[in-house]
């Protein structure tokens, strides 16, 4: 049985508290720093020194690519970074104006937009979606998934995530009515303690947090391959993009970010131990991650929209969000576009 000590919260993604908007301005002041180049901008070209792009980010994982690959190096302008756990206080920082680029999952972004976040979807981020999955401990009973009837089954993070999708997908596939499951919603970093101790019978969850799991030995019962996008989004804020000389920098910056991904690939034992060593966890969890495959950032094509839109059509039949998006309707693909100066000038990564 899974610990009743850990409390489901049955509050919609898309509904932010005070309190979290609070913990995610300390994380902001907290995570922040910055690079900057004092050359002075070529001739005829807008002048980028006074812009500052705050850079959201969730677990450091986009910052430790771009850091480690010296992709920030001889820019114009200055950024912040800004990290967050969760993507619920990142897009509350978003919709408050804290920060300017904010990357997550796709039911995420689909929350926040579903809530009234003024977001556009700029960037893809392909990965695999081997790195969702629902784990067991290894000495569970639970064999597949028909087995989660009449189970308690742990979600992180909330309602809306890449894993509750992952869990909905995988009950129809079996067979399993939702209702016969008793699903909880617990934040990631207090339901890892709680899987190692064996107080969560299954848990859905995602990227290093999986990943510690397991290392530790936990059984993977199912994973999203075939059933989740494997994509993250990078969203900007409406503010930010209507803004001409954040617009140029945020174009530049996305550019870059493609190239990080690109050192990543070409050095992946490399970045795994910068990836350990700023995340302080253990290099076989960074190794981990890297096995579930590469990484790459590109501009957004309709292929990413469809899919973008058959999450949410789902997740509206299931009511966990009160209305359809528009997923169209959101992407703005004139930021980081095939041609672009962001993807011809950027400085080089190697």
């Amino acid at each position: 049985m899974a610990d009743r000590s850990i409390k489901a919260s049955r509050r919609p993604v898309y509904f932010w508290k005070a309190t979290v908007l609070l913990a995610g301005a300390v994380l902001l002041l907290s995570g922040c720093g910055e690079s900057a180049d004092t050359r002075p901008p070529s001739a005829g070209a807008a002048d980028l020194s006074g812009v500052t792009l705050v850079l959201g980010d969730q677990a450091k994982g986009l910052r430790t690519v771009v850091e480690a690959s010296k992709a920030l190096d001889g820019i114009e302008y200055k950024v912040q970074w800004a990290n967050f756990q969760g993507a619920a206080p990142l897009f509350e920082a978003l919709r408050a104006g804290a920060v300017d680029l904010a990357p997550a999952g796709d039911t995420p972004v689909l929350a926040a937009a579903t809530g009234g976040t003024p977001l556009r979807i700029v960037a893809v981020r392909r990965g695999q979606s081997r790195s969702i999955a629902i784990l067991v401990p290894p000495d569970s009973p639970i064999r597949s998934v028909a087995d989660l009837k009449g189970r308690n089954v742990v979600v992180s993070s909330a309602r809306g995530s890449i894993a509750q999708y992952l869990l909905i997908r995988a009950l129809a596939k079996a067979g399993v009515e939702e209702q016969d499951v008793k699903v909880g919603f617990v934040l990631p970093t207090d339901a890892l303690p709680a899987f190692n101790a064996g107080k969560i019978e299954a848990w859905a969850t995602f990227g290093v947090y999986q990943a510690f799991a397991e290392q530790k030995g936990a059984r993977v019962l199912i994973s999203g391959e075939g059933i989740n996008s494997g994509l993250t989004f990078i969203t900007a804020s409406d503010e930010a993009l209507g803004d001409p000389l954040k617009r140029k920098a945020l174009s530049d910056v996305l550019g870059r970010f493609a190239k990080a991904f690109e050192w990543a690939q070409d050095h992946p034992e490399e970045y795994a131990q910068v990836f350990a060593k700023a995340n302080d966890v253990p290099l076989e969890v960074s190794q981990t991650l890297r096995r579930w495959g590469d990484e790459s950032l590109a501009p957004v094509e309709a292929r990413d929209v469809q899919a973008l839109q058959q999450v949410d059509d789902l997740f509206v039949e299931k009511k966990i969000f009160p209305h359809r998006v528009d997923v169209n309707a959101l992407m703005d693909d004139q930021v980081f576009a095939p041609g672009s100066a962001a993807l011809t000038q950027s400085a080089s990564t190697r």
